[in-house]
């Protein structure tokens, strides 16, 4: 009786944030020295991504078995992150147009001393994604090459029959070792989130948000929109899926990838809800989930049209249809290249925004926002991922009722 009535781990988690925020505006920079268990909770979460990876996806591949029927879910699920990217890259850039959030700054280049960082090459991205070196891989958590090679594992294991069979149950082992361990790292999620949301209101504060109000609700409002409207809507005509039950139900992925700001970090936390709330098989998560955590970006594309248009206009550039047409297309297939760590969306403006011909130094303006925004890129990337993974599972027969719709 006693376990019915104890709080539930969502509520533990906002009660968290909230004292977080308020601890910050409070105490400001004193407050740093919890910093620490911020830290930890993340190393934490972080430790259990290579293992649950990499186990689920063999699983999840094996599992699919047929290679015909794995090459249909890698279509859909591909196919199905990409088109979303693309809208999330389109309502970015309206946004932008509609708020114009530099117009007026009149800057000039006059950010010599800012370093900006050197994205990859496409060649590059394209060969680094085969591994050399699989352990390698893992111990450096290369999530590209980790997925690429259990992809390749997991397929040789159904053809080596009889004897595969062996490797696949230890890999099912792990995996729900791997579950029980994530359960494990969840009770301290309260804690962890208190201390990182109160160290970064302490360190940023609201005297940040000020000067670039206008990037910031824009990015959050198209979150919003991008959630509300497309996400809702294909659950709603694909999957047949409540969209208000699919949100509560993946409101705790959502929040700690809001907090962490990584969304291979939240991934552990992300597979369990998607199983157990949203009703996505094994099968289909364990597949869907891994690959979307590392090449589904719908958040970061988003806000790379936003701040590429408040570039443009904080120098005083026009950028006509194509040209924004062009960072929309860059935008989408970089999206693919950016790992689900924190800060690495900023990299990748970089590339976008020297696609569009626009200065590369305009990235030093974001970069003071950036923590901020990369709060709700990173919360839309693993809700969509979730989103991708419900409807994935529907056109596959993988998915429970418990969510339908009437």
């Amino acid at each position: 009786m006693a376990e019915n009535r104890s709080i539930p781990l969502i509520w533990k988690i906002a009660i968290g944030f909230v004292a977080g925020i308020l601890a910050g505006i409070l105490f400001g920079e004193k407050i740093s020295f919890i910093a620490p268990v911020g830290t930890i909770f993340v190393a934490l979460l972080q430790m259990l991504v290579v293992p649950l990876v990499f186990a689920s996806l063999v699983v999840g591949t094996a599992s699919i078995g047929d290679p015909r029927a794995l090459g249909r879910v890698g279509v859909k699920t591909i196919g199905l992150y990409l088109f979303t990217t693309a809208i999330a890259i389109a309502i970015g850039l309206t946004l932008g147009n509609v708020f114009q959030p530099g117009l007026g700054m009149g800057l000039g280049a006059d950010l010599s001393g800012f370093q900006v960082p050197t994205p990859p090459k496409a060649a590059e991205v394209i060969i680094g994604l085969f591994p050399r070196n699989p352990v390698a891989a893992m111990a450096s958590a290369n999530m590209l090459q980790i997925i690429v090679f259990a992809l390749f594992l997991g397929i040789s294991a159904v053809f080596a029959g009889e004897k595969g069979k062996p490797l696949i149950n230890f890999m099912e082992s792990l995996a729900e070792a791997m579950y029980k361990m994530t359960g494990l790292v969840m009770k301290l999620a309260p804690y962890g989130v208190f201390a990182l949301i109160a160290a970064t209101v302490a360190r940023y504060g609201v005297s940040v948000l000020a000067p670039f109000g206008k990037v910031i609700f824009a990015v959050y409002l198209g979150c919003i929109i991008h959630a509300a409207l497309i996400y809702s809507g294909l659950l709603a005509i694909w999957a047949r899926v409540s969209p208000i039950r699919f949100f509560d139900g993946v409101k705790e992925a959502t929040l700690t990838a809001f907090v962490t700001r990584s969304s291979s970090a939240t991934l552990p936390i992300t597979m369990r809800v998607t199983q157990e709330n949203i009703g996505v098989s094994e099968k289909i998560s364990s597949f869907v989930l891994p690959l979307g955590a590392t090449i589904n970006m719908d958040g970061t594309a988003l806000y790379q049209g936003v701040c590429a248009l408040f570039v443009a206009q904080a120098f005083g550039i026009e950028l006509s249809v194509g040209a924004q047409l062009g960072i929309l297309l860059t935008a989408t297939l970089a999206s693919i290249g950016t790992a689900g760590v924190p800060g690495a969306g900023l990299i990748m403006l970089t590339l976008v925004l020297t696609q569009a011909g626009l200065p590369v130094e305009g990235v030093a303006l974001i970069a003071g926002i950036d923590a901020i925004l990369d709060m709700a890129r990173t919360a839309i990337n693993v809700t969509g991922d979730a989103m991708v993974a419900t409807i994935v599972a529907k056109t596959e027969g993988e998915l429970t009722d418990a969510t339908k719709t009437e």
